[in-house]
């Protein structure tokens, strides 16, 4: 797929299972509200979270290209781009912005205090600014909070159940995505001692520091590798699978994805599904009902989710006692 220029609204339609993109939504009839979706990640690794995503539009009533127009931004990790993205949006005073990460919302936010926000964001989003409080958000903005921040430990100590030989281990950031990056940091040098683990962190924003990063774990002869919750990195989710499996090294991830392209682990919230209460959200917003009305939702589950081919692959021997505590287990 081709990279998207700044500038250009397009927007993904899924056809029979297959995708047909980009779709101009410059002939939608004028009065049709238009939704602003601007995301870190690539669009080729957001199919499922964008289906998702309409799917709670429509059950509000709203359906892409029938009575609302979305508009996807896919930043690509291109955050420097976020700025002149939001400038536009606000400038066109389009419906509601839709921001699915931390940076994105925060971005938003900065831009308009007037133009209803729906977000997805990992850290507490009180402390972020984006509201009051989650009960009564106030102002413009709403979404869902899924604990990215709060769940390192928990994910570092499942990396160690899984390899309890590990010693050294690489804590792979994209200093791009600030807020993820800070949140991380901050959980991981107390955790680590708690368990007896050093750390070394190493920093990658584009595909080709990525690739640096696997040959720095590499060189530095790290056991293992933590790789932090961050939206671009979800979206290079083969990338990560392709270099972990070439070098053998056993790795923890923010996100399911990853273990479907091949990872070894993750521990995070379920993805889809906050995709999908944000296209409810969104509904309801063009509805009527504004942001200060709705509570910012939290998760009541997350997901444990093994490779089981990929350990085999590696050498490792799943304990029983986690093969019980997984929620998918991929054979």
């Amino acid at each position: 797929m081709r990279s998207h220029q700044l500038g250009r609204r397009q927007v993904i339609t899924l056809l029979g299972g297959a995708v047909a993109w980009p779709v101009a939504v410059r002939g939608q009839q004028p009065t049709m509200p238009i939704i602003g979706f601007v995301t870190a990640r690539s669009a080729e690794a957001s199919v499922a979270e964008a289906a998702a995503f309409r799917e709670g539009l429509s059950e509000t009533g709203y359906v892409e290209g029938q009575n609302v127009a979305v508009e996807y931004h896919w930043l690509d990790g291109q955050f420097s781009r976020l700025s002149s993205v939001m400038a536009d949006l606000v400038r066109r005073r389009v419906a509601v912005i839709v921001t699915p990460n931390n940076a994105t919302a925060l971005a938003a936010k900065g831009a308009t205090t007037t133009i209803p926000i729906v977000f997805a964001v990992g850290e507490d989003p009180v402390k972020l600014g984006l509201v009051v409080s989650l009960a009564r958000p106030g102002g413009n903005a709403t979404g869902i909070n899924f604990f990215n921040g709060e769940i390192v430990a928990k994910r570092l100590g499942l990396l160690h159940d899984l390899v309890p030989k590990a010693v050294r281990v690489t804590v792979l950031v994209n200093p791009a995505n600030t807020q993820v990056t800070e949140n991380t940091l901050r959980e991981i040098p107390e955790a680590a001692r708690g368990l007896g683990l050093q750390t070394q962190v190493i920093n990658a924003s584009t595909s080709r520091e990525i690739d640096a990063a696997f040959a720095s774990v590499v060189r530095e002869r790290a056991d293992a590798l933590f790789v932090a919750a961050d939206g671009f990195f979800i979206g290079r989710s083969v990338q990560f699978a392709t270099l972990a499996t070439r070098h053998a090294i056993p790795a923890s991830y923010g996100g399911r994805a990853h273990v479907e392209a091949g990872g070894l682990m993750s521990y995070a919230t379920d993805t889809l599904e906050r995709y999908h209460q944000a296209g409810v959200y969104t509904g309801q917003i063009l509805k009527g009902t504004k942001p200060a009305d709705l509570p910012v939702m939290q998760p009541t589950k997350f997901e444990f989710v093994i490779n089981l081919r990929t350990a085999r692959t590696l050498g490792l021997d799943v304990p029983p006692s986690l093969l019980a505590i997984a929620d998918k287990v991929i054979e």
